[in-house]
């Protein structure tokens, strides 16, 4: 045993321990005959850094994994990284141009060699910070998505999927992003608010034909009118009078010339605009839906962007030649397509102008209507998103997602909470066919293979391709997987799947470990992530991936405002690491991840919890100092003494409060039971009634209590806990791998409540005393009216303590003295503290009733406010906010002073 410093420093303590861990296999400790928890890392890009969601994501999972490993199972977190074919292909890419190279300068093969080197030089910062947080992860087994056992799978599941019927190529719409030359997946892509414009146009009717009223045209309004190149049909709603006559003829796009057929839909809408909409199923997911209702098939769909996003020929030839090349958008101040047929539209005679009236009521036509328009961005690219037409593998997720919608239905698979199942549910039932095709280099190359006709071949290895073929000469298909393909085996590739040839003992780990028993991940990436785990272990496996899904919220800024780096309101959790600590840290996500809420940070709660840690430090420097040393025994010592049965009692109700709010992943609650139980009735209750009372007793019960305490705390707190157990006793073995506590022995009620009511009575003196302005020093009499024969008993045993506390000078039992006296109820019992010349009691009064009139009036105006419904509903949220704190806080001051001034009689 050590002494301890007077001060503790995080960075040493997290740094040493960490290694130390690490270094000696202690995330992973030999338990091959123990039963197996499993826990997988949701991988994070190779690219990527540490920011405060992984905080969250990671801790939470620590925190879990930590305390499964003290309760004695094989615990394993397996943790690696993705290779973010998009992320980091971009990574790579800007550094190339940055040396005035491009990708296109090397083959695909010496530039993905290029990504390895990166790989190796620079990927994986987040590794390393993921261990500045504490994470217990099993490194020794750090997985990649493209490691070769795992591409191996990856390719297994893509051809065993074809084979089944699951998987095939399709010309459908996709996010398209034109930076990349690629297709994207939704959660790539970020829509944001631009200014852009609503247009009006007229399309002639074909053949004569009229609407009922005489009109020779139908207006159509649009967002984009350079998609018009690419029209095949306008829609009506079958129900619009002003149209039904026309449903079924043909109208006329005035600069292709082509004929379009008028279709009635229900997309239509009679109250927006004109109610009739044209349609470009080739560059809208909605005109795309009405397109194959009107019986277009997707082969025939028209598409007028070449990758690039400029405009090429359709199918039909009727793109005038003065348009192909330009692209979509006015670029470095060369005018687009859109400029160019809105000013032929115009030409024409077939615009219609946006008329308003300005100040002085003359009438001012505009080309368009401005209009905020909800627009698709790559999130990485920052480019506009172009819905595109093209050919692509999709997996046929309808079918995949019957068994895991089946799972959450019969209990196999627990989402918690459970509010989010209707949101699963509602996605699963209405899943489209999923897009896993990309056209990147960096990836998992799609195992297909083409034929001199466009015919495909799908196998694991080209010789087999070729084989399927015959002698026809065959060119492998040069699109990557999407990433969240080969990340959805996550939960058995990593664990040695197809092969299973990374054993273990007797036992494979796929077989062991499989199925996972938790995933923690944010709610966020439900549907790209953790259902499609669910339909690729149930595909595969014949199992569930893990039985209980936890969904946890994001981590806001302070004023509830989601983060992001425009805003200015990123929070760097290294930051916060360097300043209170990994632990401070750690201990705040917890208390504060309520199940289904958001985590707005707080850096004074984090510095809070950072004095939390101070407190159990000067706590063991206090118990060393008195003689306290570690406990040799996992049960609590015999105890005679009321306050260490009451201590005893304690312990053992926080630990099954921890082990029923970590069953029930109630992170807050478990967090709360172990900051209250050493904050409050540890170190400020249990350590002040020993005080001047340390026999052998004592100290082999605060010695005992001390290290359950360590124990407990250890997940959330592992590197102040590891310390502390180390520097107060010789130990056999680290924390990391010590024993949960158990829960066994019997609640001392009778303790529990003798020492629950000294500390009501003590706490109920000292909030008197300080109402009253009662100077601190002065020690008063007290006399004990109406007390039970129990109260008598009480006070005997704790007489020492309660004058020490609060102190008191004497007791005694019966009427007090005439004058002014605090008066305290506790139970049944009063407790009376004369104050004659002790302070001025009439003075007293006067200022107590003046405090409590001034609480009173600006509480009853700030009721006032808050019950005038103008003010509720039209004032500003915050405002109201604001208000109902201060009233809150207002009421609370009034009953405290009343009760003061109550109290003098």
């Amino acid at each position: 045993m050590t002494d301890l410093p007077k001060t503790f420093d995080p960075a040493d303590i997290e740094a040493r321990w960490y290694k130390h861990w690490e270094t000696n296999g202690l995330f992973r400790p030999e338990r091959p005959d123990a039963q197996p928890y499993t826990i997988v890392n949701p991988p994070p890009n190779v690219t990527g850094s540490l920011h405060i969601g992984h905080a969250l994501d990671n801790t939470l999972q620590d925190i879990m994994i930590r305390y499964e490993r003290l309760r004695g199972k094989d615990a394993l977190w397996v943790v690696g990284t993705d290779h973010a074919g998009i992320a980091t292909q971009m990574v790579v890419e800007r550094q190339m141009n940055a040396r005035g190279e491009k990708r296109t300068d090397y083959t695909r093969d010496e530039f993905i060699a290029k990504v390895w080197e990166w790989k190796q030089e620079s990927g994986g910062t987040i590794t390393g910070q993921l261990r500045r947080l504490g994470c217990s992860m099993d490194w020794s087994r750090e997985q990649f998505t493209m490691d070769p056992h795992f591409s191996k799978a990856v390719v297994k599941v893509f051809v065993e999927l074809h084979q089944r019927g699951l998987l095939y190529r399709d010309k459908r719409l996709v996010n398209w992003d034109p930076h990349f030359r690629s297709a994207i997946s939704d959660l790539e892509v970020e829509t944001k608010e631009t200014q852009g414009g609503f247009w009006r146009f007229k399309y002639p009717l074909a053949d004569g034909v009229t609407l009922a009223d005489g009109t020779d045209h139908i207006v159509v309004a649009t967002t984009r009118p350079e998609t018009m190149l690419a029209d095949m049909a306008v829609a009506v709603h079958p129900d619009d009078a002003r149209y039904r006559s026309v449903i079924g003829k043909e109208i006329l796009q005035p600069i292709t010339g082509r004929r379009l057929r008028i279709v009635g839909d229900d997309y239509a809408d009679p109250e927006l605009g004109s109610g009739a909409v044209k349609i470009t199923p080739g560059h809208d997911f909605n005109d795309f839906e009405v397109g194959k209702r009107a019986g277009i098939a997707a082969g025939a769909m028209l598409n007028m962007f070449d990758a690039d996003a400029n405009v090429v020929q359709t199918a039909d030839g009727l793109v005038p030649d003065a348009y192909l090349g330009l692209h979509r958008f006015k670029r470095d101040g060369v005018d687009g397509a859109r400029e160019a047929v809105v000013a032929e539209m115009k030409a024409l005679g077939f615009l219609v102008p946006h008329v308003t009236k300005n100040k002085e009521g003359e009438e001012v036509a505009a080309d368009f209507e401005p209009r905020v328009i909800q627009t698709p961005f790559g999130d990485r690219s920052g480019v506009v998103i172009e819905p595109w037409l093209t050919d692509q593998w999709y997996v046929d997720a309808a079918k995949l997602a019957v068994a895991p919608m089946q799972a959450v239905r019969d209990g196999r698979i627990e989402i918690v909470p459970k509010t989010w199942e209707k949101t699963f549910f509602n996605w699963m039932e209405n899943i489209q066919p999923w897009c896993v095709s990309r056209q990147l280099w960096w990836g998992h190359q799609i195992p297909a293979w083409f034929d001199e006709d466009g015919a495909s071949y799908v196998a694991e290895t080209e010789a087999e391709a070729q084989a399927m073929a015959g002698n026809r000469k065959l060119t492998r298909d040069s699109d990557v997987l999407d990433t969240w393909f080969s990340s959805a085996l996550w939960p058995f590739g990593t664990l040695g799947w197809p092969d299973g040839a990374q054993e273990k003992g007797s036992h494979s780990l796929v077989s062991r470990h499989y199925p996972n028993d938790l995933l923690i991940s944010g709610f966020d990436i439900l549907f790209f992530w953790d259902a499609r785990m669910a339909m690729q272990g149930m595909e595969f496996m014949g199992d569930v991936p893990w039985r209980k899904l936890y969904l946890h919220g994001l981590v806001r800024a302070a004023d509830g405002q989601k983060m992001s780096k425009s805003k200015g309101n990123v929070v760097d959790p290294l930051g916060l690491i360097d300043t209170y600590g990994a632990d401070a840290l750690r201990f705040f996500m917890s208390a504060m991840e309520s199940q289904g809420r958001d985590v707005k940070m707080d850096e004074k709660r984090v510095e809070g919890y950072r004095n939390f840690a101070t407190k159990l430090w000067n706590a063991a420097r206090f118990l060393q100092s008195n003689g306290v040393t570690a406990s040799t025994s996992i049960d609590a010592p015999a105890a005679t003494l009321p306050v260490n049965r009451w201590i005893i009692a304690e312990t053992v109700a926080t630990v099954q409060a921890i082990d029923t709010a970590l069953a029930d992943l109630r992170f807050d609650a478990a967090a709360n039971a172990i900051y209250h139980f050493v904050w409050d009735q540890f170190c400020d209750w249990y350590i002040e009634l020993t005080k001047g009372a340390m026999d052998d007793e004592t100290r082999a019960v605060a010695g005992w209590a001390f290290d359950q305490i360590l124990v407990m705390l250890h997940p959330f707190m592992p590197f102040i806990t590891e310390e502390l157990w180390h520097l107060t006793g010789d130990r056999a073995s680290a924390l990391i791998v010590a024993q949960w506590p158990r829960a066994l022995a019997a609640v001392d009620t009778e303790a529990q409540a003798e020492i629950d009511w000294l500390i009501r009575l003590v706490s109920a003196i000292r909030t008197g005393r300080t109402e009253l302005n009662v100077p601190p020093g002065a020690k008063l009499p007290m006399v004990v009216r109406d007390g039970s024969e129990e109260t008598h008993r009480r006070l005997d045993r704790q007489g020492a303590a309660l004058a020490r506390l609060g102190r008191i000078e004497s007791l005694t039992f019966g009427e007090p003295p005439a004058g002014g006296a605090a008066q305290i109820v506790v139970d049944e019992a009063t407790f009376i503290l004369p104050l004659e010349g002790v302070i001025d009691i009439a003075a007293e009064k006067a200022r107590l009733a003046k405090a409590l009139a001034a609480a009173e009036k600006e509480r009853d105006a700030l009721g006032g406010r808050l019950s005038n419904p103008s003010f509720v509903e039209k004032a500003k949220p915050e405002a109201v906010a604001k208000a109902r704190e201060d009233h809150a806080e207002k009421s609370a001051e009034a009953e405290r002073l009343k009760a003061a001034l109550d109290r003098l009689g």
